[in-house]
């Protein structure tokens, strides 16, 4: 029997109101979050509204994770702009088709993965792994956001002294009313989550920064904006696929779905109070929501550790609520994306940037510094491999420095000798 099914069985008439509030609540995030990993991936806004329909769905219908919410991530999207702007940067629609055949390709793996019962990989992202690799994620998906932020042009890189470099070079360029709009939007999004954590306030930067922009004729004065996004639900259809294309995008698609684990299986160990989470269930039901992906013009989707945290603060109990969330993007799908023209890029950018803050997990960091030097090593390892070296090294370093952590502790075991009279 499909877990949303025996859940919707055991559930109360109170629990079933509690997830179709979580839907919403979490729908209003996803919303402007998708249009703006979408941005961050390369791709149109209207992709990542792609990418959050088909896909939630069939993961609520097969996932173990009751509150996990999957949909475009910060993380995946910037391995996507990675892979794939060295292979293709001047031709959007072949840009578009390579990332719905990467969305196929990570779907794959993983439900072969899933299906060979490959779960127990997840033992080898150790805490201190996810801690380092994570936070150094979120600090090259906030740098790569400089561009939107400020208003001037920067390189894309996984590297995030390239990106500085270059900054530095252009600090005269920035654009005060797009920064002015940044600022204005991150501090409200910050002091919004301290003030309450369960206030629409993706929905109330945007929906401000749109009316701002449109009252006030701010696009004609230099903030760019989103511009028209096409209305109207995603047609089904498989990308074009070709040997030479895929065992190019093959290495990335690899990552990604293991990147793509990583996230989803350790986010959703985080809210498993109830013991419930199977890591190859999870996999076959990422891999699922990836093929859909692929197959609504979307890219690689996964869940995401913010979108995931409001679900279960607002009560989410079964997968129903991913049910109510894909069903409200289908409507702003429908009948609203001619309302998102006037959205500045600059507020799309603030909510990547505040959203990320706090994948940073310092007092992890600081914990392991006390108590585990050699765990502390093991998270710093992989933290400077992956801001220096990029993501998919990064994890690969990371794994090996936590492998290399376990032999040295498996060599020199503690020994203790014994008095000669405790002796028997």
């Amino acid at each position: 029997m499909l877990p949303l099914v025996r859940t919707l069985k055991a559930s109360t008439a109170c629990e079933l109101r509690s997830d179709v509030l979580a839907g919403l609540t979490t729908a209003v995030m996803l919303v402007p979050q998708a249009m703006a990993y979408a941005m961050l991936a390369g791709l149109e806004p209207i992709v990542g509204l792609y990418a959050a329909t088909l896909p939630l769905a069939l993961y609520a219908l097969v996932g173990s994770s009751r509150p996990l919410a999957v949909g475009p991530v910060a993380m995946d999207s910037l391995m996507v702009a990675a892979g794939l702007l060295p292979l293709i940067s001047n031709d959007p629609e072949q840009y578009a088709t390579a990332a719905a055949l990467l969305a196929l390709m990570v779907g794959g793996i993983q439900l072969l993965m899933g299906l060979v019962r490959a779960g127990f990989l997840v033992r080898f992202l150790t805490k201190p792994v996810i801690t380092g690799f994570t936070a150094a994620a979120a600090m090259i998906i906030g740098v790569s956001q400089l561009k939107s932020a400020l208003g001037i042009s920067l390189p894309r890189s996984q590297q995030v002294h390239v990106i500085l470099m270059d900054l530095s070079e252009k600090l005269g360029d920035i654009h005060p009313l797009t920064l002015g709009v940044t600022v204005i939007s991150v501090v409200t999004l910050v002091a919004l989550k301290k003030i309450s954590p369960r206030f629409p306030r993706f929905l109330l930067v945007v929906a401000a920064g749109t009316l701002t922009t449109w009252a006030f004729g701010l696009d004609q004065v230099g903030l760019s904006v989103v511009g028209q996004v096409p209305a109207g639900l995603p047609s089904i259809s498989l990308p074009w696929i070709t040997l030479e294309m895929a065992g190019q995008l093959f290495p990335i698609a690899l990552a990604i779905a293991l990147v793509a684990m990583m996230e989803a299986i350790s986010v959703a160990k985080r809210y498993d109070a109830a013991g419930e989470l199977k890591p190859n269930r999870e996999l076959v039901g990422l891999g699922l929501a990836n093929l859909a992906s692929a197959m609504v013009g979307g890219y690689p989707v996964a869940g995401g550790f913010s979108r995931t945290a409001v679900n279960a603060q607002a009560g989410a109990r079964s997968p129903l609520a991913g049910l109510i969330t894909a069903g409200v993007v289908a409507l702003v799908l429908l009948f609203l994306t001619q309302y998102f023209y006037f959205l500045p890029k600059a507020v799309l950018a603030s909510i990547i940037m505040s959203a990320v803050i706090g994948l940073v997990d310092l007092q992890t960091l600081s914990g392991l510094w006390k108590n585990n030097r050699l765990d502390f090593a093991v998270a710093m390892t992989a933290l400077a491999a992956t801001l220096t070296l990029g993501i998919q090294m990064g994890m690969a370093i990371g794994v090996g420095a936590s492998l290399a952590a376990l032999l040295w502790r498996t060599g020199k075991p503690k020994v203790k000798e014994l008095d000669p009279l405790e002796r028997p």
